[in-house]
């Protein structure tokens, strides 16, 4: 049997990548409404009525009615509704480069940090209890109308819209402790030559990478990059390496036909043993029966 998986990629009638798109779903009945797949925006859901399963990153969660539900940039995710009636829930995709173009004025890039970091640790799942009576609803309604009605700036006023989701949900975090790596003092220069090793090493992960190429395209010592890298990603630059090769198993798992084998070698592992027991390792389930739970 093949997985059942899509790529989502969407573009704007100029070629290039769609920034962002707002829709409300509508369906009937209790079956898998989404089917496994990634994509580059990150996502924001709004249940209207019904109830659903998400699968994310190979962790159930259950959301309903007046719930939001945070779906990071590149997260695999399958959407199951539970209930027999209509299903109905606001959309809201768009492209991680909406928060922080403006970086200099309003979000640094450090704080985008948490939303595309491919991580599954911060908070998935918004109540309603939590979030009823903020500006969350009424943001997202307003993001949803803006969209629809197309007024002139509108894509001015979707922008200054996510601004003030994200920023609640940020400040949310921080009033209850949480650490979203993002309290270091680094500064502005030293973050954007991390974020583009960050980014080399994502699209790179499978082939070898050392810390000392890493540490000479920030221009560091290795030693001073190991310190800044791990202070900024609270990992080791060997176990976040080590992520991004099980994040790009996982991805190859549920979008592609090939083999184990030939996912460890694409993933950057140089055996299929050894890429069992580190996936089995971080994910808690062998790459076989992570591939399973997205079989038709």
């Amino acid at each position: 049997m093949e997985p059942s998986f899509y790529v989502e990629k969407a573009y704007a009638p100029d070629g290039l990548p769609l920034q962002f798109d707002i829709h409300v779903h509508n369906s009937e009945g209790a079956r898998t409404i989404v089917k496994a797949h990634i994509h580059d925006y990150i996502e924001v859901l709004y249940a209207l009525t019904g109830s659903y399963r998400i699968l994310l990153k190979n962790n159930d969660y259950f959301f309903g009615e007046g719930d939001l539900v945070l779906i990071n940039s590149k997260e695999i995710h399958k959407i199951i509704s539970l209930t027999e009636g209509p299903n109905r829930y606001i959309v809201l995709k768009f492209l991680p480069d909406m928060l922080y173009t403006t970086a200099q004025s309003f979000l640094e890039l450090k704080y985008l940090l948490p939303f595309v970091l491919n991580e599954s640790k911060h908070q998935k799942i918004f109540r309603r209890r939590e979030i009823e009576g903020t500006v969350v609803p009424q943001t997202i309604r307003t993001i949803c109308q803006e969209y629809t009605d197309k007024r002139y700036g509108y894509e001015l006023a979707i922008r200054a819209n996510i601004y003030s989701l994200f920023l609640y949900i940020l400040r949310s975090w921080n009033a209850r402790n949480m650490d979203l790596n993002i309290s270091q003092p680094i500064s502005k220069d030293l973050l954007k030559r991390l974020n583009g090793v960050l980014g080399y090493m994502e699209n790179n992960c499978q082939e070898e990478i050392t810390v000392a190429n890493m540490a000479e395209r920030c221009h560091l010592s290795c030693s001073y990059f190991s310190l800044v890298f791990k202070a900024v990603m609270k990992k080791s630059f060997k176990d976040y390496l080590n992520f991004l090769r099980i994040s790009k198993a996982e991805k190859l798992l549920s979008t592609s036909n090939l083999n184990i084998t030939e996912i460890a070698l694409a993933a950057g592992y140089s055996t299929s043993s050894y890429f069992i027991c580190q996936f089995r390792k971080y994910k808690g389930v062998s790459p076989k029966q992570y591939r399973s739970r997205y079989i038709k």
